[in-house]
């Protein structure tokens, strides 16, 4: 039998090995990535001294209020995200744990990565132009816009995109800005029928749509949950399943007669 005091010396040395592992386990890389709050910009105005939208081929109108798209920023794909960060993340309100492909769906490098990116932007800026010029019945030949956005990759811009296009061209049906000089934010894919998908990292997105002043919040209505789950104090959750739903919402909500939806 052993002795009180081998056997404390045998669950000490066992300790070791079992701390190593812990230490291990918290210290090594895992294949999350940890996300927070992005920037945001207004789609009616300039990002970096140029100009968002511009259309040539129609007439077009001074606005006010401001039409924001968001973003979310995460760790890189390179970066060692561990147990400790991901724990962190987890209890923390600004911040969200996200697998890393759920982030970075495609690609091995950050190279890789950009191009992607890249062109998930350009095919949603050529879907959100005919969607516009579609819901306005408007001859895409005939008409040309131009979107830039600097430093911004992704589909999730394209509501806000077609809404811009509108908003540029006819406002609320010739009865003022759509947003009613408000600022209004949002985020959601757009197809060119009008049809508006879902996108990730919605809870992040509305605080920063509030931190940069918006007051209503534009959502894809299958993210609801999502976006009520952390939602600011005066935000105003919209949500919206086309081009024309959004329209819709945002004329009622101007004018103050109509129903809005909410969540």
């Amino acid at each position: 039998m052993l002795s009180r005091l081998t056997r404390l010396q045998a669950v000490a040395v066992c300790a070791v090995p079992v701390v190593g592992l812990l230490l291990a386990a918290a210290l090594a890389p895992l294949p999350f990535s940890v996300a927070q709050p992005g920037i945001t910009a207004n789609v009616l105005g300039k990002n970096k001294g140029t100009q968002v939208i511009t259309i040539s081929g129609a007439p077009t109108r001074a606005t006010s209020g401001q039409l924001r798209m968001t973003t979310i920023e995460a760790t890189g794909p390179d970066a060692r995200v561990s147990l400790g960060d991901v724990i962190g993340g987890w209890f923390a309100t600004d911040r969200a744990v996200m697998p890393r492909d759920a982030v970075y769906p495609t690609g091995n490098s950050v190279k890789e990565i950009e191009q992607h990116n890249a062109a998930q932007m350009q095919q949603s800026q050529d879907a959100a132009t005919r969607a516009a010029l579609g819901y306005l019945r408007l001859n895409g030949k005939g008409v040309k816009v131009s979107l830039k956005l600097a430093d911004v990759g992704g589909p999730s811009a394209g509501l806000l995109f077609s809404l811009g296009i509108v908003d540029k061209i006819d406002g609320n049906g010739g009865g003022g800005d759509l947003t009613g000089g408000r600022t209004v934010a949002g985020t959601g894919t757009i197809a060119g029928d009008g049809t508006v998908g879902a996108v990730g990292g919605v809870s992040l997105k509305t605080q920063a749509a509030r931190r940069d002043g918006a007051t209503v919040f534009l959502v894809p209505k299958a993210e609801c949950a999502d976006a009520k789950a952390e939602l600011p104090k005066g935000l105003r959750l919209v949500p919206v399943t086309t081009l024309q739903g959004a329209v819709t919402a945002l004329s009622a909500l101007q004018k103050g007669t109509g129903t809005v939806p909410a969540c």
